[in-house]
């Protein structure tokens, strides 16, 4: 399966931030959205992706003082991008080796969704349960 039908199927919402918002409100809309990141935007460029994993990072680095400190501070600066036109074997790689959950997807430059790696799991799932199934057709019709 390609990116570009997991997003078809997921649809293409993306929660996103700005980079000078607190840490806290960051925590807030982590929260409010219920998702385990958010890609940050300066404009319309994608310039990092805030996970709990950096909020848990940042308070444990700096304690309680890093909520009111800027997104930018603490946010994952290094992306790492899907295309619509990578299979899900090719991600699921790149998540276990870069060990990241969520990857934004840029269509022709643009931000076209994100693909989590309980996404990936999924279509993984569907994909095992689709196949078993054809091989008890198969099997039963011999």
């Amino acid at each position: 399966m390609l990116v570009a039908e997991i997003l078809k199927d997921k649809g293409d919402a993306v929660f996103s931030i700005a980079p000078d918002l607190t840490l806290a409100a960051a925590c807030a809309e982590l929260d409010r959205r219920r998702v385990g990141a958010l890609i940050v935007c300066d404009a319309d460029r994608v310039v990092g992706v805030l996970s709990e994993r950096d909020v848990v990072r940042a308070v444990a680095q700096a304690g309680q003082s890093a909520l009111d400190r800027p997104v930018s501070d603490y946010m994952t600066a290094e992306v790492v991008f899907a295309a619509p036109a990578e299979s899900v074997a090719v991600l699921m790689n790149r998540m276990t080796d870069r060990r990241i959950r969520h990857l934004p997807v840029l269509r022709e430059g643009r931000l076209a969704g994100v693909i989590s790696i309980g996404d990936v799991v999924k279509c993984q799932i569907a994909e095992a349960t689709q196949e078993a199934e054809s091989l008890r057709t198969y099997i039963a019709a011999g």
